[in-house]
């Protein structure tokens, strides 16, 4: 896994698939992780405008071509669907936080060659976020 972990932070810029305007959700928290790690991310939400002072994305599809990396911070019948989003936007990496993933999910990663990690690991953990 830890080949995974090392090719996934290989990416220019990041997006968080869930994002959240509550501070107390991990949609927020991991949001927050990449900045206070000086990393380039990009929240991803259909309802809100800016996350974090960050402007987001309506969906994937809108996202800049330099994202190859993202968090899935969602319902895992939704995770479902956004692996065939991110597939067809070309994101070559997807960490599914714990509870956001499914078989089917991490079974959609392995047949598009997506580098995958959905075995329980937790990118604020990994990355250190000091309210986890």
């Amino acid at each position: 896994m830890q080949t995974s972990i090392e090719k996934f932070f290989k990416s220019d810029a990041y997006a968080v698939v869930g994002a959240s305007t509550n501070r107390d959700k991990f949609g927020n928290k991991v949001l927050r992780c990449y900045q206070q790690n000086n990393k380039t991310v990009y929240p991803v939400h259909p309802l809100e405008m800016i996350i974090e002072g960050i402007n987001c994305y309506k969906s994937i599809a809108e996202l800049p071509d330099e994202v190859k990396s993202i968090s899935i911070i969602t319902p895992p019948s939704l995770t479902e669907k956004i692996v065939d989003q991110a597939h067809a936007k070309g994101i070559t990496n997807i960490w599914m936080q714990p509870g956001a993933q499914s078989n089917l999910a991490v079974q959609k990663c392995h047949d598009y060659g997506i580098n995958v990690i959905a075995d329980g690991s937790c990118i604020l953990v990994i990355l250190g976020f000091p309210d986890h």
